[in-house]
């Protein structure tokens, strides 16, 4: 049987954001529309090659929250990202399998990678 094997990593970043939208798209969250902050929280796999660690988990971690907090600041201005696109950003600049973006760790996206 053939197998895929992938590292994960999980962590939290604060961060602001908002939804320019939110009023005219959902009037019931219409304060959405303002800045408003989370802990976002991130699950990350990506696909390693063989089961010695072909990718150190450690220092794969690290570089994903030094790139997020290098572009966003500390706390992470994040401005109009979505989870979607934070977790779409984070699959396209590490080359991951998935990534799960959940705001306070209750509500968010999953990007997965179709293979």
């Amino acid at each position: 049987m053939e197998k895929l094997t992938t590292i994960i990593v999980r962590f939290a970043l604060e961060g602001i954001h908002r939804w320019t939208d939110a009023a005219a798209m959902e009037p019931d969250v219409a304060f959405l529309q303002f800045p408003h902050r989370h802990m976002f929280h991130f699950e990350v796999r990506k696909v390693v090659e063989h089961d010695d660690r072909d990718i150190e988990i450690i220092l794969f971690k690290r570089a994903i929250m030094e790139y997020l907090i290098e572009k966003y600041g500390s706390p992470c201005d994040f401005d109009t990202k979505s989870c979607e696109m934070l977790a779409q950003e984070v699959a396209d600049k590490f080359e991951c399998l998935s990534v799960q973006c959940l705001e306070d760790d209750e509500n968010g996206a999953l990007i997965t990678k179709m293979i």
